[in-house]
């Protein structure tokens, strides 16, 4: 994280503690402290201290916004949700539309309590895991997955979350215009694999709600001898649909290290899961969802694929954002370079399952 207490980018740090004493007084203690939170490449997120609790305060970037992407509410609605569930998520405090007033943000933003705990982004951090917590920590990841896609959306007042017919569809469709919106140079190898995503698209056997970005790195991993998931974060993409496509992108992130030139340029991506430290495989990840979820999980070439595509589109939107000088933080200038390794790795697993299906 990054100290920056007076100002920050994107937030008012005296707006932020006057409305905090107007709204949850119960809260408020004096003058707050904000940190900009750094790891995320989406949702700028801040740290406030100086208030009763630690808080988190999530606002969109700064520039290009892309239509659907970045809702606030939608974020903040389904934590509130899930908050009573068996999926750990931090607890909510309150959504603001700041952008009449302008007062924190001038953008919608939502607060929630902070939650204590590590998230493990680097390799380096596992040294502070028996290789017996990090896979107890692996397999329980997995099965919170299978426990958010058992939730009953209608039994939290998510019943009109999403839409249950046409999943795969609208997701190849709007991920085909948030490409279009974030066009800033030819990304041939993406235009390929969107093309032949939306022409293999499979059948959906179960709708539940996903979390649309589920990855060890959104997820807070509490302290002590006994390490558990403390929460999971980043909900921005959550929605009602096709399950498959939340463990597509746990695939694609905890193998990303295969990833051509990922693995060795870490300016561009970094991720904690090694095999040597005690990191199961992805199978393994695999059969302890199938084994708490009570199902056969079938082949997931196509969400593989589909999951390096979604990636492959938001780095193409960050590079964007990027070269606008939108962005806050370091580490952005290379993200660009994911497009094309991801376009492949996408390609690669489709002719895989057409080899599968094909009984080759």
């Amino acid at each position: 994280m990054t100290e920056v207490s007076a100002e920050v980018p994107g937030l008012d740090v005296a707006g932020a503690t006057a409305w905090l004493a107007d709204a949850h007084p119960d809260l408020a203690d004096g003058p707050l402290r904000a940190t900009v939170i750094v790891g995320g490449k989406s949702n700028l997120t801040y740290r406030l201290d100086g208030a009763v609790v630690p808080l988190v305060l999530r606002r969109p970037p700064l520039g290009h916004v892309l239509p659907t992407a970045h809702d606030m509410r939608r974020e903040h609605r389904v934590i509130a949700a899930l908050h009573a569930s068996p999926v750990p998520v931090p607890e909510a405090v309150d959504i603001v539309d700041d952008t009449d007033v302008q007062r924190v943000t001038g953008t919608p933003f939502f607060v929630m309590r902070f939650v204590e705990g590590r998230v493990l982004a680097h390799r380096a951090q596992n040294a502070r895991y028996t290789p017996a917590a990090l896979r107890a920590i692996s397999i329980e990841l997995a099965e919170v997955l299978a426990a958010l896609h058992s939730v009953e959306p209608d039994r939290i007042g998510l019943a009109d979350f999403g839409r249950h017919d046409g999943f795969l569809e609208r997701q190849v469709r709007t991920w085909r215009r948030q490409l279009d919106a974030s066009r800033s140079r030819d990304v041939p190898a993406l235009d390929l694999l969107q093309e032949r995503l939306a022409e293999r698209l499979p059948e959906t056997s179960r709708t539940t709600l996903v979390h649309g970005d589920y990855r060890l790195d959104n997820a807070i991993i509490g302290a002590g001898d006994d390490p558990r998931v403390a929460a999971v974060l980043d909900w921005e993409m959550s929605t009602i649909g096709d399950p498959l496509v939340d463990l597509g992108i746990f695939g694609m992130y905890w193998n990303i290290a295969d990833i051509a030139d990922i693995a060795h340029d870490p300016r561009v991506m970094q991720a904690a899961v090694d095999s040597a430290a005690g990191y199961p495989g992805f199978d393994e990840l695999v059969d302890a969802y199938a084994a708490r979820a009570g199902i056969a999980v079938p082949d997931l070439s196509w969400y593989r694929a589909f999951a390096a595509y979604k990636l492959a589109v938001i780095a193409e939107g960050i590079h964007l954002r990027y070269r606008s000088g939108q962005t806050v933080g370091e580490g952005f200038d290379h993200i660009g370079d994911l497009v094309e390794p991801l376009s492949a790795d996408g390609l690669t697993h489709l002719g895989r399952g057409i080899h599968l299906a094909q009984g080759l």
